[in-house]
């Protein structure tokens, strides 16, 4: 579980996490914006011949909370906000987890939040944070402060590329098994969102 939403925060964080005159994305979010966009996941692994690939699409809402979901090879969702993390495959809710039962939820939704108001020290408490590049194409390395920290302890090394909005970010974990993911067809729009949108976010109030 602690993998899964170090993935998708780092996924997604890095979107809009820009200090000021440095490299990094140069669109910014507001609250009341949404950003949506494609995800191609590549699960490379120890044994296996072939990435394990997983695409789908993806809904963020500063202040709302993130969608992640999964469409092929399974219909997975992933909905996270600052009440806890809910997921349904195929339809069906298989997993309900209140930020109480998950401690470090918090910590993570803090860091998302951090990164989405263009403050790099919500991710520079628990990573060294290096940027190259410029506007036409940035690279921001993050490496663990902490080989046993909780948070940071899945991955070895998270490297983030893009221009206007994050392109690729490629996760090396110690024992060498990577994930890289690719965004693509990425939209930020001042429409409210969807009344599904809406409902998939609520689901965590309940």
């Amino acid at each position: 579980m602690r993998r899964l939403m170090l993935a998708l925060l780092l996924a997604v964080a890095p979107v809009m996490a820009m200090a000021a005159g440095a490299a990094g994305p140069t669109q910014s979010i507001a609250v009341g914006e949404v950003l949506r966009g494609r995800f191609v996941q590549e699960r490379h692994l120890k044994g296996f011949n072939a990435p394990l690939r997983t695409e789908g699409h993806f809904v963020l809402a500063p202040g709302r909370g993130l969608i992640w979901r999964a469409e092929k090879p399974f219909a997975v969702t992933t909905v996270i906000t600052a009440n806890g993390l809910v997921q349904e495959v195929g339809g069906s809710e298989t997993m309900r987890m209140p930020s109480s039962r998950l401690p470090f939820l918090s910590r993570l939704y803090d860091m998302l939040g951090g990164a989405l108001a263009g403050d790099w020290r919500a991710l520079e408490t628990d990573f060294v944070v290096t940027r190259a590049g410029d506007d036409r194409h940035w690279q921001v390395d993050l490496t663990p402060r902490k080989a046993d920290d909780p948070i940071a302890m899945p991955f070895h090394a998270i490297t983030a590329q893009g221009s206007r909005f994050v392109e690729t970010v490629a996760m090396v974990k110690p024992d060498g098994d990577a994930d890289n993911l690719s965004f693509l067809d990425q939209a930020l729009s001042s429409a409210s969102l969807t009344a599904e949108e809406a409902a998939a976010l609520d689901t965590l109030t309940k």
